[in-house]
């Protein structure tokens, strides 16, 4: 979740909209109950994020969720990411937009 003011919502989506192989359009704006998001001052992971007034929650999927399923699995080896800490490549931006 990252909280986007108001007015750049719609430009956000815009934007991520382009990207649907890495994180994409956003999976829901607004509030977070209907998510299942009882408290967004207590995340399952990372920190807590406070949405100001005049500013939207805005909800990515995200890779960090999937993490879970991994250790479950316990496969040999795996390469993700933890919070904070991005996959980091050498493609640019370009090679990953929808056109």
């Amino acid at each position: 979740m990252r909280p986007i003011p108001d007015q750049l919502v719609v430009r956000a989506v815009q934007i991520t909209s382009r990207y649907a192989s890495v994180h994409g359009a956003p999976v829901h704006i607004g509030d977070g109950a209907a998510l299942g998001i009882e408290d967004l001052g207590r995340p399952d992971f990372g920190d807590p994020v406070t949405v100001r007034h005049g500013e939207t929650p805005v909800f990515w999927a995200c890779g960090v969720t999937s993490s879970l399923a991994v250790r479950s699995a316990a496969p040999a080896l795996c390469i993700t990411h933890a919070p904070g800490h991005m996959f980091i490549t050498d493609s640019p931006n370009e090679a990953w937009a929808v056109i």
